[in-house]
């Protein structure tokens, strides 16, 4: 009696559950990653931030409420196995999702995130997730806002652009 586990791409496309529980899967393996071998990428405390990358491919696949809702769960998630105070990715992640859904098109996720559209959104979801983190993770009286999002935040905002690329040019290859 051989199991047969014949799921069909198409399958995966058209159920909705399927997608969600495949996301939750990636997540899982990307915070996974991110707390166990990204310590060895990490450029002056900078690493790049793999559940933001998740988070606007799913906005840019699913549309903007989908987005805010998965930045939020990836959020938590991350919040949960790292040492952050919690809620604070959770929110900065809500943002970026709401700001990456501004740029669904339905049925053309796939030709926007083999684009390089897909980094300048990276980019511009990445830039207010930092800015919101920043934001709430200084304390005031011991460092400067904008010196603290200078060294941290545009570091990680181009450290998570450039880590992006590779899930481009892989959509890309794909594609074509």
């Amino acid at each position: 009696m051989a199991l047969n586990f014949d799921i069909r791409r198409s399958e995966y496309v058209t159920n909705p559950v399927m997608r969600y529980i495949g996301y939750g899967i990636i997540a899982l393996l990307l915070s996974v990653i991110h707390v166990v071998f990204l310590r060895f990428m990490q450029v002056s405390s900078v690493t790049p931030d793999l559940l933001l990358i998740l988070t606007v491919f799913i906005a840019i696949f699913e549309g903007q409420f989908t987005g805010m809702i998965a930045g939020f769960l990836c959020g938590l998630l991350f919040d949960a196995v790292s040492t952050d105070v919690i809620g604070t990715n959770a929110l900065a992640k809500t943002v970026a999702g709401f700001v990456a859904g501004y740029f669904y098109r339905e049925n053309h996720g796939m030709q926007f995130v083999g684009s390089f559209n897909f980094l300048l959104v990276v980019a511009l979801s990445g830039f207010f997730h930092n800015m919101i983190y920043s934001f709430f993770f200084i304390k005031p009286m011991q460092v400067s806002f904008w010196l603290f999002f200078l060294q941290y935040g545009l570091a990680a905002t181009l450290y998570t652009t450039v880590a992006s690329l590779f899930l481009m040019l892989y959509v890309n290859r794909r594609r074509d």
